[in-house]
């Protein structure tokens, strides 16, 4: 989407949780290192309660910058929560006909699979402002942003783990937070996985709510028919006063233990210090064996 032959205009807007204006100035800094001119929304820095602006402020900053055909990709402030109170009110008109990068994980990951589902256009699984810390300009999973901006095919590799399961599969990559796929369950939003290498993560979460979302995920036949599963960081997760019982890695496997397609853990996305991009909407091949994972993408 974006060749970087001459400078090209990244914009930054919250959509969801409040952000200040001093954590995104870093990335800004950056951006613009990286050669592109950066706009900031209105809703950075702004705040209304836990939101970075009312309902209203939020889509209108999103929907500004969707239109506007000088802006090249749109970079998240941070995520939270609050994409789903706007996505239904959101014009992708000028959107489908000029598509650009959508960039941001957790929260996102509703408007991620909303145009995947509507559109078919590419988006990027990234970092968002808060990322961008100095002395981290140089970090790998940085510079995957960098290079998925710039549409640069990459190749990801993972350390072997007791829990995967060898095989190899190819197929559009999906996916994003546990959480807000289960959200979003029966939307307009819903994730299609047929066929496709779904990805996840989350943060924060019950070992039991990580069970019962699997299991939602399953009942719904989501799980059925993937071509593989793809595992990102499961961060700080909390066990009952009475154990669960089983792992993260166990609950998972679990529910998939009937299928016959290729399970990879700890792929190093989601919420955790290490947080590469996945360009989701796009066809990549997975492998895994002994020596851990492998994920290409071919865009």
């Amino acid at each position: 989407m974006i060749a970087q032959q001459k400078q090209h205009v990244i914009g930054i807007t919250c959509p969801s949780g409040y952000v200040s204006a001093e954590r995104v100035a870093h990335a800004v800094t950056v951006l613009q290192s990286w050669g592109y001119k950066v706009v900031t929304g209105k809703t950075v820095g702004n705040e209304h309660h836990y939101f970075s602006g009312t309902d209203e402020e939020r889509r209108a900053d999103l929907q500004q910058m969707l239109d506007d055909p000088a802006i090249d990709a749109i970079i998240m402030g941070r995520g939270g929560y609050g994409m789903s109170r706007i996505i239904d009110l959101i014009d992708f008109t000028q959107f489908a006909i000029s598509p650009k990068w959508i960039c941001g994980f957790s929260d996102i990951t509703v408007l991620h699979n909303h145009i995947h589902a509507h559109y078919g256009i590419p988006t990027l699984h990234s970092p968002m402002c808060g990322h961008f810390k100095p002395g981290g300009e140089l970090n790998a999973d940085l510079i995957s942003l960098k290079n998925a901006l710039q549409s640069i095919p990459q190749t990801y590799t993972t350390a072997p783990a007791p829990l995967n399961r060898a095989g190899t599969a190819e197929g559009e990559l999906t996916g994003g937070n546990l959480s807000l796929l289960v959200h979003t369950i029966g939307t307009d939003s819903a994730v299609d996985t047929t066929g496709k290498i779904l990805f996840i993560e989350d943060l924060g979460e019950h070992l039991y709510h990580i069970d019962r979302m699997m299991l939602q995920l399953k009942r719904a036949g989501l799980l059925k028919q993937l071509a593989g599963l793809l595992l990102g960081g499961f961060t700080d997760l909390q066990d009952t006063e009475r154990p669960f019982g089983q792992s993260v890695e166990e609950i998972i496997l679990d529910k998939v233990r009937e299928y016959y397609y290729p399970v990879c853990f700890n792929f190093p996305a989601g919420h955790q210090e290490v947080n590469f991009t996945l360009t989701l909407g796009v066809k990549h091949s997975l492998s895994v064996d002994a020596k851990g994972g492998t994920l290409v993408n071919y865009v």
